[in-house]
């Protein structure tokens, strides 16, 4: 008899209640693959949202639950009709192969079971840099709606902010201006300039994206638009976005929301990086032990350099 797989694994407890936990792993069923991690990041958004429970109710949710679902590693057990091969380079979007203990995104752990229609097979060239493929697929995803306008703002200079400006520019974009109000976060442009909000005094902007998370800031950027423009929520929001009628009505202003990446979105960022038109270089400031996890997602969450923590789970 086969022995049951099982895995360490970030589980949350409960809010700012982290343990590194043994959990079994569901048998692989047909199509299933399991693959052994190498690395995982740590959400400054929808974790952090998870970490301190304010993340808004959906279905699903619930404690205790498996974080993650940026992970990258490499395929261990693998079927003939899985188009995949031990030792395949993958990216992960998290996984649900834990039992009782919920996968939100379940992809903090060092090893999963799930389908191989799920992941994506990565090039080696992309380094640990592949563990943002989803990232930057969030990125690419705002700017792919029906009639959507390339961003000629962004707000917002963390990791979303910069993949955000280097998706546009990959894309053949003009160079967009950034909005950062931490001085420490002005630095990393890669084409593009960045500037404090108060310094810039343009109000015609057409295509304004949002990747701050600040559901307070929509009055400010409904009056830096030109007639007819559009803020684009970019970002994940735990307060309710709310603004004034009339600055809106009298611009004839739009708002829309980007929802996360579809799978079509990963395969094409995917593609874009392996080509070298986009780049993922730089992104990753901190790393951490995954025996060190919870100091992990302490600093992630609270110290402003730390633009991208990743759980090293190679010597688990």
């Amino acid at each position: 008899m086969t022995p049951p797989l099982n895995a360490t694994a970030v589980v949350l407890e409960e809010p700012e209640k982290l343990a590194l936990s043994r959990l079994d792993l569901a048998a692989p069923a047909a199509g299933d693959i399991v693959v052994d991690m190498e690395v995982s990041g740590i959400s400054t958004g929808t974790e952090r949202l998870l970490w301190t429970g304010q993340m808004p109710h959906f279905p699903g949710m619930g404690y205790p639950l498996v974080p993650g679902y940026e992970a990258l590693g490499r395929v261990s057990q693998a079927d003939g009709e899985s188009g995949l091969q031990e030792g395949d380079r993958v990216f992960v979007p998290g996984a649900r192969c834990f039992g009782d203990v919920r996968g939100l995104f379940g992809g903090a752990a060092s090893r999963v079971v799930v389908p191989a229609s799920r992941v994506v097979k990565v090039s080696d060239d992309l380094g640990e840099g592949g563990v943002l493929l989803a990232l930057a697929a969030t990125a690419y995803h705002a700017l792919q709606a029906k009639d959507a306008k390339l961003p000629e703002l962004i707000v917002g200079h963390g990791t979303l902010g910069r993949l955000l400006a280097r998706v546009t520019l990959a894309l053949g974009g003009e160079s967009p201006v950034v909005w950062e109000a931490d001085p420490a976060r002005r630095e990393g442009a890669q084409g593009y300039t960045v500037v404090a909000p108060e310094d810039d005094g343009r109000r015609d902007y057409s295509a304004i994206y949002d990747v701050s998370g600040d559901a307070g800031l929509l009055d400010e950027l409904i009056g830096r638009l030109a007639f007819g423009g559009e803020v684009v929520l970019a970002g994940f929001y735990s307060d309710r976005p709310s603004f004034a009628f009339p600055q809106a009505f009298m611009r004839e202003a739009r708002i829309r929301i980007a929802a996360e990446w579809r799978e079509s979105d990963l395969h094409a960022t995917r593609d874009l990086a392996e080509s070298g038109a986009l780049s993922l270089d730089g992104l990753i400031t901190h790393r951490r032990a995954a025996t060190d996890a919870e100091q992990a997602y302490r600093t992630a969450f609270g110290d402003s350099a730390c633009l991208k923590m990743v759980l090293d789970w190679r010597g688990i």
